[in-house]
């Protein structure tokens, strides 16, 4: 049985990734798109023309403040630039907002720590939008790790990669200290996913970058480091083919993940083996994984649940990033303090 309430949704900014979030919050149960903004004069009201035509009574407002004092809107989905994305989530904790906050939350792990003092003393629900961790496909993987079917796990790699289109270049417009470059863009996901195979965070971690004359990384790759001989390899790029998936090495066999960004109609593949000669490829029902999210937010938000990524896992991500980025720019293992 669905929620028989809806949580009333504004979204803050024009951003691309309205093309797959702004139908999602139309489309979801438990939700209700109220408002958009943008402080581009026109291009809110222009985004909601183009991704969500038949969604009625939307206010539409050149402003971002705007929309935060509109008393309608219950909670805020934030698709900012990453160096914009504290500042505004604790901009909408204070106006008394819910804020599902596109990945990377911040920049910092302090910056954290400051929004969950603030979701506190607001009493608001805040999370980090990993998309990919409510498609379906991700729990199968670890049903299969449970049953034991690879046995214990040694180690995992994920490849997040798409050529750079022209359109896209701000992505690597700002150096990686504001938010630039494919570690925070798409390396986030990349070490997000690998963290959830082990029953710890890492120690340390080497990495290494190409950078550009911004200060961007245009492409990276290193290892994390479990302990125990446990590694984790991530490889990111803005400047090669489109891959984004993980493979899952155990003592006993492996499982791989094909495809990570599932699109609404696509059909999940997995595959694995196993020492003795077993292998199989399983398809999975295609779901959306930006829907589930949503809907997923919106319980929590609407009855006081705690969401499926804390806080805590958000600082855990940003501190590793932080070392990878230091240990690339530095040439040496670095720590996860």
């Amino acid at each position: 049985m669905g929620d028989q309430i809806k949580l009333h949704w504004g979204i803050l900014g024009a951003a691309r990734i309205n093309e797959r979030l702004m139908p999602a919050i139309v489309e979801a149960s438990n939700a209700e798109l109220v408002a958009i903004a943008s402080r581009r004069a026109g291009a809110a009201a222009q985004t909601l023309a183009q991704y969500a035509p038949f969604a009625e009574n939307v206010a539409s407002y050149d402003s971002l403040d705007a929309l935060l004092q509109d008393d309608k809107v219950q909670a805020v989905y934030l698709p900012l630039a990453n160096h914009e994305h504290a500042a505004w989530t604790l901009r909408a904790i204070e106006h008394g907002k819910h804020v599902l906050c596109e990945k990377p939350m911040a920049l910092q792990v302090a910056e954290i720590d400051a929004i969950a003092a603030a979701a506190r003393q607001h009493k608001v629900t805040v999370m980090e939008g990993f998309m990919y961790r409510f498609h379906p496909q991700h729990q199968r993987v670890m049903e299969l790790l449970a049953s034991g079917l690879i046995g214990e796990v040694r180690s995992v790699r994920a490849s997040y990669s798409f050529m750079m289109r022209p359109a896209r270049m701000y992505r690597l417009a700002e150096n990686v200290a504001n938010g630039g470059g494919a570690m925070w863009d798409i390396g986030c996901y990349a070490i997000h996913s690998l963290r959830r195979f082990f029953d710890q965070e890492p120690l340390s971690v080497m990495a290494m970058s190409k950078f550009i004359d911004s200060g961007a990384d245009i492409a990276s790759s290193g290892v994390l480091d479990f302990g125990d001989g446990r590694f984790a390899q991530f490889d990111f790029s803005f400047s090669r083919a489109r891959r984004c998936e993980y493979e899952i090495i155990g003592t006993k066999g492996g499982i791989k993940c094909h495809v990570v960004w599932q699109l609404p109609g696509d059909v999940p593949v997995i595959s694995w083996w196993t020492e003795d000669g077993k292998q199989a490829e399983e398809r999975l029902p295609a779901a959306n994984h930006f829907k589930l999210e949503i809907e997923h937010f919106s319980h929590c938000a609407l009855h006081g649940e705690a969401p499926l990524l804390s806080l805590d896992d958000a600082k855990s991500n940003c501190r590793i990033i932080v070392a990878a980025l230091a240990s690339a720019a530095e040439g040496r293992q670095v720590a996860i303090a």
